[in-house]
């Protein structure tokens, strides 16, 4: 079984590995658009805090954390040893004591149900800068062990370059779909036409435009995110935790002293690939009203990625409507380093005909409330 995958961000990529692993055989295609949301996002893996209330989307964040035990492990099986992932532990840290009250109920009663989450700790101020430095002097947190971060560059390459060695083969340019009797029958790529016996469409915010052709409305649009990078050389930031004030802003360090502050959610932003003064401004003034022991640091990079959101803010996993053959995975928005590589896996099942260990159908793509914003 031949199957095509159009786009290698971390869902693509992911789906590319499952299958060849799985002894499929499978072509990555992807052109390397300006502003994709994996090669900008700097991931945090601690959903057990998060304040998802939809119970299908909090299924996928969940299984997206335990599943990153499994993926290392097939990884470094296959020869890769950069994932950019690292257990570190996770803060919890809002501004509002009630606020922590409220959270901490929340991840006791969602470690109680799971036995992945390791522990839970209540911390004091003094007790949370100890473990991440910069933190304002007053704010309490909650600490979860198991908290995790990902570079999403380096997982993506990682899972690209273990599936070569399994027979993944890659195609670099802009991909049309070729439908023949209601079929998905492979794709065209600058002239070449490749063919398939399925074709899983994961190319973020722009696969709308590659699946309007064939009859297929997807209700996705950009979410523009404006992402810094601090540096303070000499620096430990190897083991700090991840940090969630529990706004839209988070935390979290790499190993070269670097610090990530993300990320602004900007709706209606299109696709314009344009740093702006009050999108930098509100990531910054966020960053720092948590950490201001991050004011003297140096102002290294900032990243712009799209994210894919879906009209309804829940994941499309599933065969296209309409379309035999064709398969659809988007709509992780925010949230795609967490789940991605899992949604991946459930996905690459499915192609292949084997019953996903979660459920696909609250993520169908062709559901009412998915179309809602066409």
């Amino acid at each position: 079984m031949r199957t095509v995958i159009v786009g290698a961000g971390i869902l693509g990529a992911s789906i590319a590995y499952c299958l060849v692993r799985r002894g499929a055989e499978v072509v990555l295609v992807d052109r390397a658009d300006e502003g994709r949301a994996t090669a900008a996002g700097a991931g945090i893996v601690c959903p057990w805090a998060s304040r998802a209330d939809d119970p299908a989307s909090y299924a996928l964040l969940a299984g997206g954390a335990r599943f990153y035990a499994e993926l290392m492990a097939a990884l470094a099986e296959d020869g890769e040893s950069q994932f950019g992932y690292r257990q570190v532990g996770g803060l919890v840290a809002p501004d509002d004591p009630a606020e922590l009250d409220a959270a901490e109920a929340r991840v006791r009663a969602r470690v109680g149900a799971t036995s992945e989450a390791g522990s839970v700790e209540r911390l004091t101020p003094a007790q949370a800068r100890a473990l991440f430095p910069p933190l304002r002097e007053d704010l309490a947190g909650l600490y979860l062990s198991v908290g995790a971060r990902v570079d999403g560059r380096k997982l993506t390459a990682a899972l690209r370059q273990a599936g070569a060695r399994r027979g993944l083969r890659e195609v670099q340019g802009s991909a049309s779909l070729l439908v023949r009797d209601g079929r998905a029958a492979g794709v065209q790529v600058d002239g070449e036409a490749i063919g398939a016996d399925a074709v899983v469409v994961t190319a973020g915010a722009w696969a709308p435009a590659m699946l309007a052709p064939a009859g297929v409305h997807l209700a996705v649009s950009p979410q523009r995110g404006q992402i810094v990078h601090l540096r303070q050389p000499g620096a430990e930031t190897s083991r700090w935790p991840t940090l969630q004030p529990l706004n839209s802003y988070y935390l979290l360090s790499f190993d070269d002293s670097r610090v990530v502050v993300g990320a602004s959610r900007e709706f209606g932003s299109g696709f314009d690939h344009r740093l702006t003064a009050a999108g930098v401004a509100g990531v910054l003034n966020a960053g720092l009203h948590s950490a201001p022991g991050l004011a003297g640091w140096t102002l290294a990079e900032i990243r712009i990625g799209f994210r894919p959101l879906a009209a309804d803010g829940r994941p499309m996993l599933g065969p296209a409507p309409g379309v035999d053959g064709l398969w659809i995975g988007n709509g992780l928005g925010p949230s795609g380093l967490t789940m991605g590589p899992y949604a991946g896996a459930l996905l690459a099942d499915a192609v292949l005909g084997r019953t996903p260990e979660l459920s696909l159908a609250p993520y169908d793509p062709g559901r009412p409330e998915a179309r809602a914003g066409l």
